[in-house]
C-alpha cells in the first residue's frame, strides 16, 4: 500500500466529521453581547435565547456562532474569559463600504481600514477581533 492511500484510508476511518459546526466567542455579560452581536448580524434579540444562563447561539448559514461566557474556561475568573487576539470569525459582505459605516454606527473598534480593496478587522465588545471579506 502507498503512503498516500494509508493516509486517506486512516482519513476516511476517523469518526470526526470534515465541517466546523460551531466556533464559540468569548464573552463577559451575555446580554450585552447577545445584543450586539444580533445587531451585527441582523437578528431579532428575542429570537435568540441565553440558554444556560451563559450561551447564545446564533445561526449563520455554515457553523453558528455561539457566544460563551465560558464559566469552565476562564469566565468565571476576574476579568472573564481571554478574548480572541487574531479574527476569529470572517464575515463575508457583498459591499465592504456600506459594512464599514455599518460597524462604525455599531460603535465597534475599528483596527483596520478596508485592507487590499478586499477586508477589515474590528473588536466585538469584550476585545475578540472579527474580519469582514468582500464576496
Amino acid at each position: 500500500m502507498t503512503e498516500k492511500a494509508a493516509q486517506e484510508r486512516q482519513a476516511a476511518a476517523s469518526p470526526i466529521g470534515r465541517r466546523v459546526a460551531s466556533v464559540f466567542i468569548p464573552v463577559k455579560d451575555i446580554e450585552r453581547s447577545r445584543t450586539w452581536y444580533c445587531r451585527l448580524l441582523g437578528f431579532e434579540e428575542t429570537e435568540r435565547d441565553i440558554l444556560f444562563g451563559h450561551i447564545c447561539v446564533l445561526p449563520l448559514d455554515g457553523a453558528d456562532v455561539v457566544l460563551d461566557t465560558m464559566p469552565k474556561w476562564g469566565g468565571a475568573e476576574p476579568g472573564g474569559a481571554a478574548a480572541i487576539e487574531t479574527p476569529v470569525l470572517m464575515l463575508p459582505t457583498p459591499d465592504l463600504e456600506a459594512s464599514l459605516a455599518y460597524v462604525d454606527a455599531l460603535g465597534a473598534e475599528r483596527l483596520t481600514d478596508i485592507e487590499d480593496g478586499h477586508w477589515f478587522v474590528f473588536k466585538d465588545p469584550d476585545g475578540n477581533k472579527l474580519m469582514i471579506c468582500k464576496e
